[in-house]
């Protein structure tokens, strides 16, 4: 039997791609996305998406689209609590396996399969331990098409912010800096990719300093808007 399985979804290019992974493994059968939100701004936590573009995503692939709403500041008790009722649900749902886009942080992992430990519900992770610089030319090659929506200016050029992810962009990242941004140092939203039916028409717009982090507003572009 397939494997009933939920993503975790964050709107960014590596949940997307862990997505497109198993999308094409006959062994499972995707029933569909989660994904957490500041119940305050209404958009994507850390990511800074709005929701009518996180719905946008969903509509494109084909999945229904969970939200859980997160408080605004969030604790780790007030986190375990609300995730903790959202597992226990997909218990009584059947759920087979969770998915997750985690690269190579042990500590994350641990985290994840620490709170699926016992549920029944087993933590996937389709794009561990590639290579981060082999993992960005397989995205852009494969036609997977994103843009930053956050940076941390402690840790990479506060410009990248709103820019494409290209490999023009990765050729002109620090040493310091993740190519896939994997230790935080940025954030993207994926419009169009192999994991969609159409590619998702945005704009850029305001971008802004709040909490420390670089945040570019990306706007849903009308159909009637785009011009002939």
């Amino acid at each position: 039997m397939k494997k009933k399985t939920l993503m975790s979804w964050s709107s960014g290019k590596d949940s997307a791609w862990a997505l497109y992974q198993l999308q094409k493994d006959p062994d499972i059968e995707l029933k569909g996305l989660v994904c957490t939100i500041n119940k305050e701004f209404d958009r994507v936590a850390m990511h800074g998406v709005r929701v009518e573009l996180l719905k946008a995503q969903a509509r494109s692939i084909g999945l229904p689209l969970e939200i859980i709403e997160l408080p605004n500041p969030c604790s780790n008790e007030d986190y375990a609590e609300i995730m903790g009722r959202f597992v226990r649900r997909l218990q009584n749902d059947g759920i087979d396996c969770m998915a997750f886009g985690d690269l190579y942080l042990e500590d994350i992992r641990a985290y994840r399969e620490k709170n699926l430990a016992g549920t029944g519900i087993t933590p996937l992770f389709p794009l561990w331990q590639i290579p981060t610089d082999q993992l960005s030319r397989e995205m852009l090659k494969g036609g997977l098409k994103t843009v930053i929506t956050c940076v941390d200016p402690a840790q990479a050029p506060a410009d990248l912010a709103g820019r494409e992810y290209d490999q023009t962009l990765i050729d002109e990242l620090p040493d310091s800096v993740d190519p896939c941004g994997e230790n935080g140092e940025f954030h993207s939203f994926v419009f169009d990719g192999p994991m969609f039916r159409s590619k998702i028409e945005i704009s850029i717009g305001e971008i802004v300093t709040r909490d420390n982090f670089i945040f570019a507003d990306l706007l849903p572009v009308e159909p009637s808007s785009q011009g002939g």
